[in-house]
């Protein structure tokens, strides 16, 4: 019989001994940790090793045990019981994450963590990490909070022009330069009122506070640049500046090392950098952005000849994952900080910043930006160096000048994955991107309209190939489009009329068949009347009659 309990504990994955009755407050303290951190099962029952000892006799009748806790927890928490039955009966508590921080009766709150070992635990949750938490569950904006302590006076006039500055040259909202002072740090909540007093906003400080009291409000606000060449470091700045400011500086120095180099596509001249910096800057500006500022550490830039790594403190908020960020609904940490962003031009106004980044390695064929490393204490992104695919470049490139307009990011999305995988269904292509059947099905179709991919088969099993204007090498072209022992003289044949003359060695490339198979299909397809031969036996050449 299968083992219904898990062979140990994880984050979401708790055992009690229930050999001496385990305690009432040991049940509630697990369920509060469970529904403070990702919700979990907890089982009692069983040993920490994993092994199945069985419950006491009094907790046998289980009818009345989700009542209980949801009496002892504040706010009431809903839970599922059953009993399992094993080689012992063990009794399963499903908690669910909560919306809201959850304590017991008697005022205890707790989350839980993993050691250093890799083992859980459940610990004290402290009052001052409710605001992570809740800004987690996108339920507390803390850059729009007032700052305690905090005076007017803390907003530097000089920042505050350097806004104005940015406004005018970063196509902001043009009419908040029409504002004066005060009108223009309410609409950008950089101030908030209270009673007769303007006070200023986490936002606020963190993009026009003073050099002095941005350290002494918000000492997380760090940030550093390290740029290594090979294994040398060749640059290491670390600041405390306003967030404009702060910004600018890293620009500056990755700017510096971005080098450029030129390709011809038709009658244009293209411009390749080693990273597209719309997608450096909104990467950047992202991390800011998102970070959690209750949280110590800094937002670190590291600059090597594998790429560039960006670093945030706290982790994905609720909802988002390495799997779907592409694809969920945008949402932030600091809506307030990122709308004042947006709004005078720096940040990407639909609050798709993800999208930019990516669209930045997608339009020139490289690899694909990282958050593989993200933990739910620090995002990190990866944004890798590439050599450019200077064809899959020029298909991007004709086809937009085709449009007259910029290709559609889930169509861009669609190409790069068919440039690695070569043949895929619009099944397969959705479950890879995560983008909605319905939606990849449309842009295939257009794509194929536009003669930019070719598609084989009907209904589910209709695939999508790249056209063969991506490659120069046709060979390559035609080897993508299935080989099978019963289609070698129509593939020959594609292939001469795609290439306009063949080789023996051309089809041995094509086919992965031995010299006396190439040459017996050849002969075969010539005395047919399908090919027709130029030159000796030894170095003839093939072309479609």
């Amino acid at each position: 019989m299968e083992r219904l309990v898990p062979l140990k504990e994880t984050l979401t994955v708790e055992f009690k001994s229930d050999r001496k009755p385990v305690s009432d407050d040991m049940v509630i303290d697990s369920v509060v940790a469970f529904a403070n951190t990702e919700g979990g099962d907890l089982y009692l029952g069983v040993e920490d090793d994993g092994s199945i000892t069985g419950i006491h006799h009094t907790h046998r009748d289980i009818t009345k045990l989700a009542a209980f806790i949801a009496n002892k927890t504040i706010p009431p928490q809903s839970v599922r019981v059953e009993l399992i039955e094993e080689e012992f009966p063990v009794i399963k508590i499903q908690v669910a994450k909560s919306r809201s921080i959850v304590a017991s009766s008697s005022g205890k709150t707790q989350r839980r963590q993993i050691k250093m070992d890799g083992t859980p635990e459940n610990v004290p949750m402290y009052p001052y990490e409710y605001s992570t938490r809740l800004s987690d569950l996108s339920l507390l904006d803390y850059s729009a909070t007032p700052v305690p302590n905090a005076d007017y006076s803390d907003l530097d006039p000089v920042q505050r022009e350097h806004l104005r500055n940015i406004l005018r040259n970063y196509n902001g909202e043009k009419t908040l330069l029409e504002l004066d002072d005060e009108d223009l740090d309410k609409a950008l909540r950089l101030v908030v009122s209270t009673g007769n007093r303007l006070i200023p906003t986490f936002t606020g400080i963190l993009l026009i506070g003073r050099q002095d009291k941005l350290r002494e409000y918000i000492p997380t606000a760090e940030a550093a640049y390290i740029a290594y060449t090979g294994t040398q470091i060749s640059s290491n700045q670390t600041f405390y500046l306003p967030l404009l400011s702060a910004l600018e500086k890293i620009f500056e120095f990755i700017d510096a090392r971005n080098t450029e180099k030129e390709m011809q596509a038709g009658l244009f001249r293209i411009t390749i950098p080693d990273f597209d910096r719309r997608a450096i800057r909104e990467a950047i500006i992202n991390a800011f952005v998102h970070r959690d500022y209750t949280r110590l550490g800094r937002v670190l830039v590291q600059l090597d000849d594998d790429g560039i790594t960006i670093t945030n403190p706290g982790g994905f908020i609720e909802g988002v994952t390495v799997e779907n960020i592409l694809t969920v609904e945008p949402h932030g940490r600091n809506p307030a900080l990122a709308d004042a962003l947006k709004r005078i031009g720096m940040a990407e106004r639909s609050g798709r910043g993800v999208d930019r980044i990516f669209e930045g390695s997608l339009i020139y064929g490289r690899p694909l930006p990282d958050y593989s490393e993200t933990s739910s204490t620090a995002v990190r992104l990866f944004i890798p160096r590439g050599a450019p695919d200077e064809e899959f470049i020029s298909l991007i490139s004709e086809e937009q000048q085709r449009r007259g307009s910029l290709m559609p990011f889930n169509s861009l999305l669609i190409l790069n994955e068919l440039k690695q995988y070569r043949r895929m269904t619009v099944h397969e292509i959705s479950d890879h991107t995560h983008i909605p059947e319905a939606k990849v099905r449309a842009a295939v179709e257009r794509l194929t309209e536009a003669g930019v991919l070719e598609a084989s088969g009907n209904n589910k099993g209709r695939t999508y190939v790249l056209s063969a204007k991506v490659y120069r090498d046709k060979t390559a072209y035609v080897r993508q489009t299935d080989i099978d022992a019963v289609r070698y003289p129509e593939l020959v044949l594609k292939l001469a009329a795609t290439k306009g003359k063949i080789t023996r060695k051309d089809v041995i490339t094509l086919l992965h068949v031995s010299p006396s198979q190439a040459y017996r299909i050849l002969q075969k397809l010539e005395k047919s009347g399908e090919l027709s031969r130029e030159g000796t036996t030894r170095n003839a050449a093939y072309r479609k009659a």
